[in-house]
């Protein structure tokens, strides 16, 4: 189990007035400014578990995981890894740990990839029985064989996602951290990559921390979520119940068979502020986002099918990325 308590890390600069008397009066006597970067949060994560660790730029998340992982060191409050203080037992929690730093590779640039993963193996003291075991699975599921020996700075990025997925597993870890594990990755990249980390949770039981700014990776992967801004841990739970709290937001799409010939102003139709229902006509087709806290789709397009001849409907719920944002612009009491 992954237990954090009061975790909390206040980073010092020294800032400095323009021109020359000002950098005397920094080396003198320099102005020092403190940045809280995490703020005092708390959770606790089970083995096995996928956790989207989510948040804006400069939220405190890659500074939660570099704690997590043993990089830096807390100013306040402790982290326990599977009982081991990140810190402290800095070897052992190493083998019990995996890390993928988005476009940072833990991979030898000019050696094939193939020996890259021979001197992993024994740098962790892998058998030979159990390496032969988990090659075989990663080129199973990552299709690795197709450029293991090829040199690493050969490799295109999704290879070189892929050889560090392989790499950071390659001692069984139980922990497996992914910071923007799809960056820049195309849309078929991106979807292998989701299922091998999906197949290797469910084959391995390994415990994944994912932070990532692609919320497509956490709707696929992740029943729980977290989110931080600012330092503070400000929503953790599941993610079916942001959804259901705060994706209230629904649109439907219809496609008439002809073009429009008639205006219809569906907000004094229905009594409906703006923010609870806005309409975009393009030619044959009608988009509706509307409150379906105040309003059903029944009650729509029941109406929409009274007045034009409708070929098709699409209906999608609220996208993720709308929840984050708007508790971001909001608030979680925002109602």
């Amino acid at each position: 189990m992954i237990k954090v308590e009061n975790l909390t890390k206040t980073f010092i600069k020294y800032e400095k007035e323009k021109g020359l008397m000002g950098m005397l009066k920094a080396f003198f006597n320099a102005k020092k400014v403190e940045k809280i970067a995490v703020n005092h949060i708390n959770f606790e994560i089970q083995p096995g578990e996928i956790v989207g660790y989510i948040g804006a730029n400069g939220a405190g998340k890659s500074t939660t995981i570099k704690m997590l992982s043993g990089i830096l060191t807390p100013t306040e409050g402790t982290v326990s890894v599977f009982g081991l203080d990140p810190k402290k037992d800095r070897i052992a929690h190493a083998y019990n740990i995996g890390v993928v730093f988005g476009q940072r590779t833990q991979l030898w640039w000019d050696l094939p990839l193939t020996e890259t993963y021979t001197i992993l193996k024994e740098i962790y003291n892998v058998s030979d029985e159990d390496y032969k075991k988990r090659m075989e699975f990663f080129n199973e599921v990552l299709n690795i064989d197709d450029f293991i020996k090829s040199p690493v700075r050969t490799l295109s990025l999704g290879q070189r996602m892929r050889a560090d997925i392989a790499a950071s597993l390659l001692h069984n870890p139980r922990v497996l951290f992914l910071d923007e594990p799809t960056v820049g990755l195309d849309v078929v990249a991106k979807q292998k990559m989701r299922e091998a980390i999906k197949l290797m949770n469910k084959t391995f039981n390994t415990t994944v921390i994912l932070t990532t700014h692609d919320l497509d990776d956490i709707e696929e992967l992740c029943k729980r979520i977290i989110i931080i801004d600012e330092g503070k841990l400000i929503y953790d739970g599941s993610l079916t119940k942001i959804k259901k709290e705060y994706g209230f937001m629904k649109n439907v799409i219809f496609e008439m068979k002809d073009a429009f010939f008639e205006d219809i102003n569906l907000n004094e139709v229905f009594k409906l502020k703006p923010d609870e229902l806005k309409q975009e006509k393009n030619v044959n087709k009608l988009n509706i986002t509307f409150d379906k806290r105040k309003i059903t789709v029944s009650e729509i397009t029941d109406l929409i099918m009274k007045k034009y001849a409708v070929i098709d409907i699409e209906i999608n719920e609220t996208h993720i990325e709308d929840i984050v944002r708007n508790i971001y612009e909001h608030g979680l009491n925002h109602d």
